[in-house]
């Protein structure tokens, strides 16, 4: 039986730039989230989306509201006072990620104390280069037990690539390890992206499936 498709979910304010798009696959609207952006929503009928390197994602969502949604942030944090030229560039750290997608989830009518957190990402994809995955994924352990969250649930590390979908109503996560899928494509962008963040002047339940 193959279900008739639910009119696209209303965007909440500040996220019309995110690609969205109908996953017949899944039977559900999806939105697609790269590097340094993040993506919140309450609808049933849609999915946050991305695929992960050395990168960490944080999927947290009110439990009583269903308003939730994902990060995707490549470095841990930046701290020396410097402002940032976009607030995409500013994401793209843990420590303005988590600060973002919480903010956003309360200002459209979370609750800090109802949060859930469920951590993906982190894997070794570039061997030969430090292992920044694991610093990603000691900054979101470390944030989540400074700030009092509920982490409900991890997959992290390894030395695979991951596609992650997570369904902010029913705090659903599901990771595909992508371990025999040639990820040069993946390892340039991170490459790329890192280059881009050196060189650019700043201003101002896990299911497997």
């Amino acid at each position: 039986m193959i279900m008739e498709r639910p009119p696209q979910p209303a965007c909440m304010h500040g996220f019309g730039h995110i690609n969205r798009y109908w996953d017949p696959m899944h039977a559900c609207w999806a939105a697609k989230i790269l590097p340094g952006e993040i993506y919140i929503g309450a609808s049933p009928f849609e999915m946050v989306t991305t695929t992960l390197g050395s990168c960490v994602s944080a999927c947290i969502r009110d439990v009583e509201t269903g308003i939730g949604g994902m990060n995707h942030f490549m470095l841990p944090l930046k701290s020396d006072g410097a402002g940032f030229a976009s607030m995409d560039m500013a994401t793209r750290y843990g420590n303005h990620a988590m600060e973002q997608l919480i903010n956003e989830i309360i200002k459209h009518g979370g609750h800090k104390k109802n949060l859930e957190v469920k951590l993906t990402g982190g894997g070794r994809v570039i061997t030969h280069m430090s292992d920044v995955g694991r610093r990603n994924i000691e900054f979101a352990l470390q944030y989540i037990e400074i700030e009092q969250l509920q982490l409900e649930a991890t997959d992290l590390g390894d030395h695979c690539a991951r596609k992650v979908m997570y369904s902010p109503v029913s705090g659903r996560m599901r990771v595909k390890r992508l371990h025999s899928v040639p990820n040069d494509t993946l390892v340039k962008r991170e490459r790329a992206y890192r280059s881009e963040l050196s060189r650019r002047p700043l201003y101002g339940d896990v299911e497997l499936f």
